[in-house]
């Protein structure tokens, strides 16, 4: 192969095909996991990335394997310029996808359609509006639920992320699930995981094999199908005979996926992170202002990347909050 596509393999030999880009560190909701409670401090807008450096950086890593790229904050859409970022980033042959809350998404639905961003991941941790008041600490709840449905009835591939919580949301998986039933959505069931200030806690873990546990009390084993895992899955999926949609556990605490990862991500300040646990990051917006080549930058920063979550290859390390100096959830991008 040539260094164009070599640049974006790591030393254990995952290829890097797959780049998670932060638009923004703002949100309209506060969600106790991902945001601290007192907030956080945001980037000056002048050591943000432009929408132009966006597409400049996203154009160097096409030009080196990627194929794929999601579009994460903070909440994207509330980046003034998103339809004109989206519009630079269609121009190349990769797949677009986004993270959102939905909250805006009804007013981009022509934009995604334009630009072909078919796949759409919703974080949306609960069926309640009650306990979605208490965990983002507003009352958008209707607007997010609305939007999910309008964002099925339109067509676009829906993946519901719902990060578990003990003693708060774990009771409403079996309601998720049945609303796969007549939904052709894919639930994510997300184990709960350290990053600053959002107060993780072992006790607070739901784990891959207790929401197992709740499934296999609710319904029979042969109706429980287990769905072949893609290449570089960070799900394992399974879905209800004869419901029209699926769901999937992304177990990074208890069950990690390391040795198939193939994404590496870009801050909204533009800054290389080549894991999401990884406390060391790669200035990349620094090197592309003073005209450097960001390709020996990008190596760099890929090569550095440990074997198993930056390098806390056992749970006990894991687990250990001393061992966590990363940012929060907000700032790094989901």
């Amino acid at each position: 192969m040539s260094k164009t596509t070599e640049i974006l393999t790591d030393t254990f030999g995952r290829q890097h095909n797959y780049l998670r880009i932060s638009l923004i560190e703002k949100c309209n909701l506060r969600c106790t996991y991902c945001m601290p409670e007192h907030g956080v401090p945001l980037t000056p807008k002048e050591n943000l990335m432009t929408s132009s450096e966006v597409v400049e950086i996203a154009k160097v890593f096409v030009k080196n394997g990627v194929n794929k790229i999601r579009l994460t904050g903070g909440e994207p859409l509330l980046r003034k310029d998103f339809s004109e970022i989206l519009a630079g980033l269609a121009e190349f042959p990769v797949q677009i996808s986004i993270t959102t809350n939905a909250i805006l998404v009804d007013r981009f639905i022509d934009d995604f359609k334009k630009y072909d961003l078919r796949d759409i991941n919703v974080s949306l941790d609960t069926l309640n509006p009650e306990k979605f008041n208490t965990i983002t600490k507003r009352n958008q709840f209707d607007k997010a639920f609305e939007n999910v449905l309008l964002l099925i009835k339109e067509g676009f591939n829906v993946k519901v992320n719902v990060v578990l919580l003990n003693d708060f949301n774990e009771n409403e998986i079996i309601n998720f699930i049945e609303f796969t039933k007549n939904n052709a959505v894919n639930i994510r069931f997300i184990e709960f995981m350290p990053f600053s200030g959002n107060s993780w806690d072992k006790s607070k873990l739901v784990s891959y094999q207790q929401i197992l546990d709740r499934v296999s009390d609710k319904y029979k084993s042969e109706d429980i199908i287990s769905i072949k895992n893609e290449q570089n899955f960070t799900a394992r999926n399974f879905k209800i005979k004869d419901y029209a949609g699926s769901f999937g556990i992304i177990s990074s605490v208890t069950n990690p996926f390391c040795d198939v990862c193939n994404r590496i991500r870009l801050t909204a300040n533009g800054k290389i992170k080549n894991c999401l646990f990884s406390t060391s990051e790669t200035d990349l917006l620094t090197a592309l202002r003073n005209g450097d080549n960001i390709e020996d930058v990008i190596y760099t920063a890929v090569t550095k990347k440990k074997a198993v979550r930056a390098g806390m290859d056992e749970n006990a390390d894991f687990e250990d909050l001393s061992n966590h100096h990363n940012r929060s959830m907000i700032t790094i991008g989901g």
